[in-house]
């Protein structure tokens, strides 16, 4: 892989985003992957990390987020199952 920055101390990195809103770093000279997407700075690794600290405050997949969001406040996926399951 000569050539390739897939160290990851090297000296620019891309903040990289999904559909469930999960971030990651990325070195910068490697093109995005399928399914990710470029938000925030390109730069040093403490840069994008400052970023993704700031910017990813829930953990959780966006599609949890989104079923937990219709079971309402307190719920959980067993209450909202079809009786007899």
């Amino acid at each position: 892989m000569a050539g390739r920055n897939w160290s990851m101390d090297g000296n620019e990195f891309q903040v990289l985003v999904n559909d469930e809103g999960q971030y990651s770093l990325w070195p910068s000279a490697q093109p995005v992957p399928q399914g990710w997407t470029r938000e925030g700075p390109i730069g040093p690794k403490e840069e994008c990390l400052r970023y993704v600290d700031e910017h990813w405050q829930d953990m959780r997949p966006a599609s949890l987020r989104r079923a937990m969001a219709e079971w309402g406040p307190g719920a959980s996926p067993q209450e909202t199952q079809a009786p007899g399951r």
